[in-house]
């Protein structure tokens, strides 16, 4: 039995775009706006698998560290994606969350 459904999936991918380039979200603060805040695990899921073209780059976990499982080549390819947008990515693969928090209510 799945422990959210397609809804929460959909609110999810919703989200996501909306993300500013150059700003980050967290799995749990994701969670948390669609309505599942148990659900970090689950986002993080959702990311590896939902579809392609939304910027899943701009989720990070609560710490700001990058993806060790990102597709195509770890945290050293969810790194380039970020820097590409002009975000500066630190050398133990983490970004400054405190100032790249975005909450859709800004």
């Amino acid at each position: 039995m799945p422990r959210v459904d397609a809804e929460f999936k959909e609110r999810v991918y919703s989200l996501v775009a909306q993300i500013p380039k150059g700003r980050v979200m967290t799995y749990g603060q994701i969670a948390a706006i669609c309505g599942a805040a148990w659900a970090a695990w689950e986002v993080g899921q959702i990311a590896h698998t939902g579809p392609e073209g939304l910027p899943w780059q701009r989720v990070v976990n609560k710490q700001g560290a990058l993806a060790a499982g990102w597709p195509g080549g770890g945290k050293v390819m969810h790194a380039a994606r970020l820097e590409a947008e002009g975000v500066v990515v630190n050398e133990d693969f983490t970004i400054d969350i405190s100032k790249l928090l975005w909450s859709p209510q800004q």
